[in-house]
C-alpha cells in the first residue's frame, strides 16, 4: 500500500526509490502508533500517529495517512482522519499538526479543512513535485481540546 504512494512523489518527501525494508521502517517507527482501516478483511489504507516533538512540545501529534489505490474516493482518508482525531485525546495528545503537506494534494487540503485544521504556515517551493516543479508545502494545525478525555 505505501509504495505506489511513494514511489509517485508528489505527496510525501520521501525518496521515491526507498527500499521496501525502509519504507517499512520509516513507517512503523519508534513510538508511532500504526492503524490499518480494512473492510472484509481488505486493507484500505493505514495511518501513524507519532509526537511531533519531545519535552514541551509532546503534547502535539503528527500524523501520516496512505488510502490503498483501489479504496480512492470511498472516505477511506476521511475515517482514518476522524479516527485519529479521537484516538489522539486517548493517547494524550491536546493537538495535531501537519508539518508538510503538499499544497497540490488538494484532496488532502480540503479533507483536513473540513476537519477544522487551519493552514498557519505556507513553506515557498518546499516540495519538488514530479510533474509540476517545485510547489509550496503547509504547515496545517488543529487543537484537540474540544476533544479531551478526562
Amino acid at each position: 500500500m505505501l509504495e505506489p504512494v511513494f514511489r509517485a512523489g508528489d505527496t510525501y518527501a520521501i525518496d521515491p526509490d526507498i527500499p521496501r525494508e525502509a519504507a517499512l521502517d520509516y513507517w512503523f517507527g519508534p513510538e508511532r502508533h500504526v492503524f490499518v482501516a480494512e473492510d472484509a478483511g481488505e486493507a484500505l489504507g493505514t495511518y501513524y500517529m507519532v509526537r511531533n516533538q519531545k519535552g514541551g512540545g509532546s503534547h502535539v501529534c503528527n500524523c501520516g495517512y496512505v488510502t490503498a489505490p483501489a479504496a480512492q474516493g470511498r472516505g477511506v482518508a476521511r475515517a482514518m482522519l476522524a479516527h485519529s482525531l479521537e484516538e489522539a485525546p486517548r493517547l494524550g495528545f491536546r493537538a495535531m499538526q501537519y508539518n508538510f503537506v503538499v499544497s497540490t494534494n488538494t484532496r488532502a487540503v480540503a479533507t483536513w479543512q473540513r476537519a477544522g485544521f487551519e493552514v498557519v504556515g505556507r513553506l515557498p517551493g518546499a516540495f519538488l513535485h514530479p510533474s509540476e516543479g517545485y510547489v509550496d508545502a503547509l504547515v496545517m494545525y488543529r487543537t484537540l481540546a474540544d476533544r479531551q478525555v478526562a
